[in-house]
């Protein structure tokens, strides 16, 4: 079996193209109109809720989603992981969209957005802002992660040149994504600590939102592995490398982070005597309960032998750790915050839109860049063809 990443070639316009084209025209229309007209024209956002959904889901949830290029780094450069090798482009390429889509939801998320630019000023840095730290390490992990595909280019345009150029550096570059991201995943967590009593109990936490959005990034990193590379397996149909024996290695590797997150989730509540919050059976410790169910399927289910031989289950116990995970990182950012004063904020219609809208965009262009560029390591059948017939 040859480990090669290769173009897969084919249709570039193809049904999934034709499906999501018509969400990314009314996304890209609507950003048009908010950046025209202000955000009051597109959006539900008031003086109670700076923060809606592009905030929630489209960074602190799509950012999430997007870790996994960064898990995969540590897994395989710094703890030297090597079998994980062949799911690192992938993986890297659906972060890179992940994180510069977060990016653009900031964007049309700053009321004077012209105003942008003097972030990059030095003598405008507030350096004691964590949003200062968080934007700074993700604009700077953008051009890192930019730099670590750059091979998957230079390979198929044929620059061998400036190949060789990146790979003498290439050490530094990923030794840079591996520790940004770990730096303002843990800020993301930071974020909601000024807002105090605002937020739930059951949510809020002084000493622990740091880590516990770091460990969600790092389940969510290996997760979004898992679950994209099962459905580009589904639709290869056997075109493609068989990389269920990783995913098996890597639901070993997400069990260690499941299990430290809910032993840290549920010591906090009982140090702090928050628990019987739990059991108050609102409508918050009902999200809690199914949060923790999420998080805690897999940990049981798949390690039956039987499960997690089952690629189905594998998938599913994918999906399960990213819902729990974006249902925790929703429910502190936004869900389970009240900010008083009689405010209420549910999303417009316009602004979900939006969301669904990056969401198209960066299925599409991951489908058209697997296709151009060598990404997907190839099966070659005609490995299979031989070792039937020595059978």
């Amino acid at each position: 079996m040859s480990h090669d990443p290769k173009p897969l070639g084919g249709k570039l316009v193809s049904k999934p193209i034709m499906f999501f084209a018509p969400l990314i025209l009314l996304c890209l229309l609507f950003i048009g109109k908010r950046l025209v007209f202000g955000l009051g024209s597109v959006s539900d956002l008031n003086g109670g809720f700076p923060w809606g959904i592009w905030i929630a889901f489209d960074l602190l949830i799509g950012t999430g989603f997007a870790c996994g290029g960064w898990a995969l780094a540590w897994a395989v450069y710094v703890f030297n992981k090597g079998e994980y090798h062949p799911l690192v482009r992938p993986a890297l390429l659906a972060s890179l969209f992940g994180y510069s889509l977060g990016g653009l939801s900031i964007t049309i998320d700053v009321g004077r957005y012209w105003h942008l630019p003097y972030f990059y000023i030095p003598g405008f840095f507030n350096v004691n802002s964590v949003l200062f730290e968080t934007a700074v390490c993700m604009t700077i992990y953008i051009g890192v992660m930019a730099l670590e595909f750059a091979p998957a280019l230079f390979e198929r345009l044929g620059w061998k040149v400036s190949l060789k150029r990146i790979n003498k550096v290439m050490f530094f570059i990923i030794a840079f994504g591996a520790l940004l991201p770990s730096m303002h995943q843990s800020s993301m967590g930071s974020l909601m600590i000024v807002a105090g009593h605002k937020v739930h109990p059951l949510w809020q936490s002084y000493e622990m939102l740091p880590l516990f959005s770091l460990l969600t990034a790092f389940i969510m990193g290996f997760s979004i592995v898992i679950f994209e590379g099962s459905l580009v397996q589904s639709g290869l149909r056997g075109k493609g490398a068989d990389e269920q024996p990783l995913f098996r290695k890597l639901m070993g590797t997400i069990s260690i982070f499941l299990a430290l997150f809910l032993v840290l989730r549920f010591g906090e509540l009982i140090y702090h005597h928050k628990l019987g919050l739990a059991f108050a059976g609102d409508f918050y410790s009902v999200m809690f309960w199914v949060e923790i169910l999420l998080l805690a399927f897999p940990l049981v289910v798949l390690r039956l032998p039987k499960m997690l031989h089952d690629s189905r289950m594998l998938f599913l116990g994918a999906l399960s750790m990213l819902l729990g995970c974006a249902l925790w990182r929703l429910s502190y950012s936004l869900v389970a915050y009240n900010p008083g004063g009689g405010y209420q904020y549910f999303p417009a219609w316009e602004e979900i839109l939006i969301s669904i809208g990056f969401v198209a965009i960066e299925v599409c262009a991951y489908i058209l860049l697997i296709r151009l560029l060598p990404i997907i390591p190839p099966l070659q059948q005609q490995d299979h063809r031989h070792e039937a017939s020595k059978a």
